[in-house]
C-alpha cells in the first residue's frame, strides 16, 4: 500500500452541510476502491490565485489515505465530475515526507502542552 495525498477546492458558495456533504462524497470514493483514510485535513477558505468558474475563493481539504496502486486513477476518475469541486489533485507521498508529517502532527500537541505549563 502507498500513501497519498487528495487535495480539493471546494465551492465558497456553498451551505456548511452540503460542503461537509462534498468532503464526505470524496472520502466515500477513497473507501470504496480499498483506501484507508489516515488524515483529513481542513484548511478553510481561501483566496484563489484566479479565477476558477467565475469564484474567487474556495475552501481547501486535504484527505491522506492509503491505498494501492490503482486506486488513485479510479478515485479521480470519480472526482473530476463531482459537482462543486473547483480543482483537486492525488500526489502519492515519499515515505519520508509521510513519517515527517506524522512526527509533526504529533509534535504540535506536545509544543502547546509546554508553552501552557512555562505560562503558568
Amino acid at each position: 500500500m502507498n500513501k497519498y495525498e487528495l487535495a480539493l477546492v471546494v465551492s465558497a458558495k456553498l451551505e456548511d452541510a452540503a460542503r461537509a456533504e462534498v468532503v464526505e462524497k470524496a472520502k466515500g470514493f477513497v473507501t470504496r476502491y480499498e483506501g484507508e483514510i489516515t488524515n483529513v485535513e481542513e484548511w478553510g477558505r481561501k483566496r484563489l490565485a484566479y479565477e476558477i468558474q467565475h469564484e474567487r475563493d474556495g475552501y481547501y481539504y486535504f484527505i491522506q489515505f492509503d491505498a494501492e496502486p490503482t486506486a488513485p486513477a479510479e478515485i479521480e476518475s470519480h472526482v473530476r465530475i463531482m459537482d462543486h469541486v473547483l480543482r483537486f489533485l492525488i500526489v502519492r507521498q515519499d515515505e519520508d515526507e509521510a513519517a515527517a508529517a506524522a512526527q509533526e502532527t504529533a509534535e504540535a500537541p506536545a509544543e502547546a502542552e509546554e508553552t501552557e505549563k512555562e505560562e503558568a
